[in-house]
């Protein structure tokens, strides 16, 4: 079993910045893809970034140039640097960490439960 806890959420006025913590803990062998998503009301998830065990990033349109993405694989912890906020990337963050139990491939995916990120205008 993995736990996901995601931290860092709140209220920003638009152009300020925000960080997400995420953290894995549990049993698991490996840590793999570990990423942010964001669900607004009415919408789906939708992928903000994610990174690689070995650090390669991947980044929604939308938030390319703003958003930083990174990671301490020795914490097993996952960062979010959110900056230049606009209104509309008010949303729930969730954490999303990709896992092996074992050394086989197995690639299990676990959640975080969601925090919430609140830009005024």
């Amino acid at each position: 079993q993995v736990q996901v806890v995601e931290s860092g959420g709140g209220l920003v006025q638009a152009g300020g910045s925000l960080r997400l913590s995420c953290a894995a803990s549990g049993r698991f062998f490996r840590i793999n893809a570990m990423g942010w998503y964001r669900q607004s009301p009415g919408n789906q998830r939708e992928l903000v970034a994610t990174i690689t065990s070995g650090g390669g990033t991947n980044y929604a349109d939308s938030v390319k140039g703003r958003f930083i993405i990174s990671r301490d694989n020795a914490k097993n912890t996952v960062y979010l640097q959110m900056n230049s906020l606009k209104p509309e990337d008010t949303a729930v963050y969730y954490c999303n960490a990709n896992y092996d139990i074992t050394s086989y491939r197995t690639n299990n995916a676990g959640w975080g439960q969601g925090t919430q990120v609140t830009v005024s205008s």
